[in-house]
Parts: C-alpha cells; sequence; structure tokens
C-alpha cells in the first residue's frame, strides 16, 4: 500500500536544496509526484507532494526530517501524526468548474484580500495563485500582478462571481479578467 505526503520546505537560498530533498526522497523509495517551488526574499520556499511504501513511510519522513541539519525546515502535513509534522486531512475530492483570475493593478496593500474575499462569499476554492511586483513601464510606478486557478462549485453560478469581481475591481483600481 503507498501512502502520499505532501510538504513544505523553507530555508535560505542557495543552489543544491532541491538535489537535497529529491535524494532524500529517492534513497527512501519515495516517488517524486509534484511541487511547486520558488524563490522568495532570498528565501528557498516549495511545497511537494511525493508517495512512499507504507512500510518504508516513517523512515522517509525521519530522513526529510534531517534536512534541518543542512538548513531546510520541512513540515509534513499526512495523514497521521509524523515527527515535527502537522497534520492535515486527506483531499475532500472537491468538484466544480476550475476558471482563471488574471489581475494587474497598481500595487497597494489589500488587493488580495478583497479578492480572495469574494472567493470565500461563494465558496470558491484558490487552487492555485500566483502574484508579483514589478516596475510599470516607463516610470508608472509599481504593478501588482495575480494569477489564479480557482474551483467554482457546481451550486455557484460564475456570473455572480465575475459581477462581484467586477465591482471590487473600480475600487481597487485593478484589471481584472476572468474565464
Amino acid at each position: 500500500m503507498l501512502a502520499t505526503l505532501v510538504m513544505t520546505v523553507i530555508g535560505a537560498d542557495r543552489p543544491g536544496l532541491v538535489q537535497l530533498v529529491a535524494t532524500r526522497v529517492a534513497d527512501h523509495g519515495g516517488n517524486w509526484l509534484e511541487s511547486r517551488m520558488c524563490r522568495l526574499g532570498g528565501q528557498f520556499a516549495g511545497i511537494l507532494r511525493v508517495e512512499v511504501q507504507e512500510a518504508r513511510r516513517q523512515e522517509l519522513v525521519n530522513a526529510l526530517l534531517t534536512l534541518e541539519v543542512d538548513g531546510l525546515r520541512v513540515i509534513i502535513h499526512a495523514g497521521g501524526a509524523i515527527g515535527d509534522a502537522h497534520v492535515e486531512g486527506a483531499a475532500t475530492g472537491a468538484r466544480g468548474s476550475l476558471a482563471t483570475v488574471e489581475l494587474v493593478g497598481t500595487d497597494r496593500p489589500g488587493i488580495l484580500r478583497s479578492v480572495s474575499g469574494v472567493f470565500a462569499a461563494h465558496g470558491v476554492n484558490v487552487e492555485e495563485l500566483a502574484s508579483e511586483r514589478e516596475n510599470a513601464p516607463m516610470g508608472g510606478g509599481v504593478l501588482f500582478k495575480a494569477r489564479a486557478t480557482v474551483l467554482v462549485p457546481p451550486s455557484v453560478k460564475l456570473s455572480a462571481v465575475r459581477a462581484d469581481l467586477e465591482k471590487i475591481a473600480a475600487d481597487l483600481m485593478v484589471d481584472l479578467k476572468l474565464s
């Protein structure tokens, strides 16, 4: 039987960090299924999902937790308490349709709070979110850009979500696109 582990890793960025994690996973019989990793503010941050034979699960967990010696903090989210692990429930198999939301506007605090508030009010789940700040062309200040993939439940009309997003877009002074 296979066990699935989802983990977050974070530490000061430097070459070789992904290799450290990948080696621990492979050396202990794990299979790397998916991940999202990036450099943020000089830190390496990532989330990944691996599977391993149930009989080798604790062995892999122990090996991953030793990465702290190498400057990587690892938190394992699994179906049971494991070492330094924080326990999370298994995926619920959510249903609905996927939509993409893109926004661009002059950077200011509270943009994501407002947009995510609309999602929460409609029961829309954020599946993936990427955001960044960059200088606007021709010295036009700093832009905030975000792209999210969201899961809209079958009971929610996409047009209602769109209408609420358009209401806040004017107040936030951002361009919003929902598709």
